[in-house]
């Protein structure tokens, strides 16, 4: 599915952080249990392109652009760290009448995810993380340096996308990575405006957000499923939080970098299905 195709089937709604009004993009397909996929950083909704498509014939698929990211909110006047998230996707999962969901969530969408689960027990049925922020694991350099804003004033639009491109491609499982894939990640920070808003995503990257939850307090039923030759959230940090919360199991895939749900569809929705319908 190409980037246009993607976005054309968004939604919006005004959510509220921090007392600020903000356009939240989201996907909101089939029904049945409300089944939310979350992207991370420099990502956006379009990661699960060939994932949640293939589960809205049973469930309600819901799929958010983060604010700060896609076809969401982009102007300079908002916290984005993952508290701000978890206030953005809580007021987005009330108006959307959502009493419970199972929650997938990536990378920072994973610690988005984490944090909920622990500061709402009741409202997550089935928790999965994919190569989740947790712990002290984040930020990582790259990411940091971004978001600096001396980095971003001595970069051209044109420089930040070559960066991006890179990363990217570098980092996809692989030789063959999608260009509709790279092109519809990198394209959402081609401008000045876009620019401004990856580098004000990436300051917000807090270790605090995540060091300051206990894991444990995690209820609902987890998997972290996981690429198991990630460089940025290695699995090892999977198999702490298995080893932290109670009903939890880990599951690795192998040949599938950071950017799991591209690098390995496939074999990613055969394991989330196994484990929803479990």
């Amino acid at each position: 599915m190409r980037h246009d195709e993607w976005t054309d089937r968004l939604d919006s709604t005004t959510v509220t952080v921090d007392g600020h009004d903000l356009e939240m993009a989201y996907a909101d397909e089939g029904e049945g249990q409300p089944l939310v996929f979350l992207h991370g950083i420099p990502t956006s909704s379009y990661l699960w392109r060939q994932v949640a498509p293939e589960f809205t014939d049973d469930y309600r698929a819901i799929v958010p652009d983060m604010v700060g990211y896609g076809e969401s909110t982009m102007d300079d006047r908002f916290d984005r760290s993952i508290r701000a998230q978890e206030q953005a996707v809580a007021d987005l999962f009330e108006q959307l009448e959502l009493d419970s969901v199972s929650f997938v969530g990536h990378d920072l969408g994973g610690g988005v995810g984490l944090r909920y689960a622990v500061h709402e027990p009741d409202a997550v049925d089935e928790l999965v993380l994919s190569n989740a922020v947790c712990y002290d694991s984040w930020p990582i350099e790259t990411i940091v340096d971004l978001g600096l804003p001396s980095t971003i004033e001595e970069m051209s639009v044109d420089e930040l996308t070559e960066t991006l491109e890179s990363v990217f491609r570098g980092t996809l499982y692989g030789d063959d990575a999608d260009d509709a894939f790279v092109e519809g990640m990198v394209d959402q920070w081609a401008s000045e405006k876009g620019m401004i808003s990856l580098s004000r995503n990436a300051i917000g990257t807090n270790t605090s957000h995540t060091t300051e939850i206990d894991p444990s307090e995690v209820t609902a039923r987890t998997l972290m499923l996981w690429g198991a030759e990630d460089e940025f959230q290695p699995i090892e940090y999977a198999e702490r939080l298995e080893s932290d919360i109670d009903d939890a199991d880990c599951v690795g895939l192998e040949e599938a970098n950071h950017w799991v749900p591209e690098d390995r569809p496939e074999a990613y929705r055969g394991e989330l299905r196994s484990f929803l319908e479990s």
